[in-house]
């Protein structure tokens, strides 16, 4: 199985190698199209120089002329009309050369071999150390007619210089291998500690510190697996305490219910504590139930997807409805009940909503003392609406507003137990609340009152 590490390696000796090809025939190819051209030029205008220099100065001895000029780092090759023929500087590494050629210059005319040489992919024509790569002019020297062909010799005008290039492209070969080795390990390193990391998560350890400080995208991935890995923790955190709390709800009724059901089985005890035993059996199974079905409604929020049943409905009818279903209880402690309630239309769950107003309404009656006062009010703004439901009760702590839609949680346990809460009640209340899109606030005051403040779209 190749890692990582070997694939970066050897996509970017690839990717290296690949491009010095690239680089080679682009260079060459600017040679022969750009370069040679003016090299040719060039070398005939040098040739011209040699030529006008010796004719000038009357020279009488050509051969020692040109062994002179070749030692300053040209090669030549002069022949005349007998096809006699002498080589002066390094030799060629090819010395043929087409006799058109040569008598086109005996005849006065001049060769671009340079220009003309034959382009090769793989070959740069500037070190081709070839008789037909020169340029030719005719040359008189004691009245005879020469051919005069010419070309630099790069083996000594340049070969300190290729060398060095030799040297330097080997050099920085190898240190771009030993640079990619360590660069490619500085890039795989975090992935490894993520891969580990990953192994650790599937097991159940999410207390993992990956420690990448880098601000690339592999630095973003390692942080943003970190928040994960806490995200993975508090979700099991509260998994646990929610498997916790259901267990502690359910084993105090079925406690209480086992208990008295074994003292009823007394054939001695009194009637009256019977009737008293029973009522309790038949409160704490009212509970049971209670919590079961509220489990059941956060089961299934939590699933989410295809979920609300959305219908236009009057709001005002239905807050109605919800203080008729529950006017037993807020008259027996004898509450006032404030309403300002304009007929409203909504686009909504009517099911989830009645919810809604079913748990808010019951714990403000439950939690205001006998003579308080209730308020119900609708809003709208724009395209939302907004339901406002306020009581004078016993008010909830500031340091407990912000937990008070977690599940099973109790501001006042004491209360809540005489009052066979299960805690699900206001988080069943936001999850509804977030499926509508929409926002629930919270304002209390201890001794004086909540209120609860319901925003969500009309439509």
């Amino acid at each position: 199985m190749r890692t990582l590490y070997l694939r970066i390696f050897l996509t970017t000796i690839f990717v290296m190698i690949l491009s010095s090809f690239f680089a080679f025939f682009l260079s060459n190819a600017y040679y022969q199209f750009k370069l040679k051209p003016a090299n040719d030029q060039k070398l005939t205008k040098m040739a011209n120089d040699i030529k006008d220099f010796y004719e000038d100065n009357a020279e009488d001895n050509i051969d020692a002329y040109l062994t002179s000029v070749g030692h300053l780092g040209y090669q030549l090759y002069l022949v005349d009309e007998q096809k006699k023929t002498m080589f002066f500087g390094n030799e060629f590494r090819k010395n043929t050369l087409r006799t058109a050629n040569i008598q086109s210059v005996l005849a006065g005319n001049k060769y671009h071999g340079i220009k003309d040489y034959p382009s090769k992919v793989f070959i740069t024509g500037f070190f081709e150390n070839d008789l037909r790569n020169t340029v030719g002019v005719p040359i008189t020297a004691n009245g005879t007619k020469y051919a005069l062909f010419l070309r630099p010799d790069t083996e000594l005008q340049i070969g300190e210089l290729r060398i060095f290039l030799a040297v330097l492209l080997v050099l920085t070969f190898f240190i771009s291998v030993l640079l990619v080795i360590i660069s490619t390990r500085y890039i795989v390193k975090p992935i490894t500690r993520l891969t580990e990391a990953t192994k650790r998560l599937s097991k159940g350890d999410y207390n993992l510190q990956l420690n990448v400080n880098r601000r690339d995208e592999i630095g973003r991935l390692a942080s943003h697996f970190s928040q994960m890995a806490k995200g993975l923790e508090q979700v099991e955190a509260s998994r646990q305490e929610f498997v916790s709390n259901v267990s502690h709800e359910i084993q105090s009724p079925l406690s209480s219910i086992q208990g008295f059901s074994q003292t009823l089985q007394s054939p001695s005890l009194p009637e009256e504590e019977r009737r008293r035993y029973l009522e309790i059996i038949e409160h704490e199974s009212k509970r049971m139930s209670q919590l079961s079905k509220q489990l059941l409604t956060l089961a299934s929020l939590d699933k989410e997807d295809g979920l609300l049943t959305k219908t236009t409905f009057d709001l005002s009818n239905q807050l109605k409805q919800v203080l008729m279903m529950t006017e037993w209880h807020w008259r027996e402690k004898d509450i006032a009940v404030d309403m300002e309630l304009p007929s409203t239309f909504v686009f909504a769950d009517e099911n989830f909503l009645h919810q809604v107003w079913t748990n808010l309404i019951t714990n403000s009656i439950k939690f205001t003392e006998p003579g308080g006062t209730i308020s119900l009010s609708i809003r709208t703004r724009d395209t939302d609406c907004m339901v406002t439901i306020s009581d004078t009760g016993i008010g909830i702590a500031p340091s407990q507003i912000e937990h008070i839609f977690e599940r099973f949680y109790k501001a006042d346990k004491a209360r809540d137990r005489k009052e066979a809460s299960s805690g699900l009640g206001l988080a069943i209340v936001k999850k509804i609340i977030d499926l509508h899109e929409g926002t629930i606030d919270v304002k209390s005051e201890l001794g004086k009152g909540t209120t609860f403040i319901v925003t969500f779209p009309r439509r």
